[in-house]
């Protein structure tokens, strides 16, 4: 049976290699100081899935306020191992974000999602998101 937990510094390995699988490359050490970060904000949360004392996949969420519309929360990451996907872990791990959602007295669940990502747009539709719009994302270095 899956444990879905509050992530802990000690995750920071385990979450560093399931990024990869997303084509996040970040190592143990970054991932422990966004792990500490995280857990000292009110406005973000992050859960792991256990599974026989290994870690199968993570969660990030964070609560958005924006002047145009409600406050919500955005998923920023999800991954579960691929040797352990269509077991529902994923579902899961939204779950517990939408509690925690929930909580902060929060109405709406948001998640954006890569165009080359299709296998994560229908798992997304699965669990009851429906896409509202599509998007270009521009960064700028500081």
């Amino acid at each position: 049976m899956v444990e879905i937990r509050t992530i802990s510094e000690k995750d920071a390995e385990s979450v560093a290699e399931l990024s990869t699988q997303l084509g996040y490359e970040s190592n143990a050490e970054q991932i422990l100081a966004r792990i500490r970060q995280m857990n000292n904000s009110n406005e973000n949360c992050a859960y792991v899935a256990v599974l026989e004392n290994k870690v199968v996949g993570w969660i990030h969420g964070f609560y958005t306020l924006r002047l145009e519309s409600d406050a919500f929360v955005e998923i920023g990451g999800l991954v579960v191992d691929s040797a352990y996907r269509n077991q529902k872990i994923g579902k899961q791990l939204i779950d517990s974000v939408n509690l925690w959602a929930k909580k902060h007295g929060v109405k709406k669940l948001k998640v954006r999602c890569n165009t080359k990502r299709t296998e994560s747009h229908q798992f997304y539709e699965r669990t009851g998101f429906k896409e509202n719009k599509r998007q270009v994302a521009f960064e700028k270095d500081l």
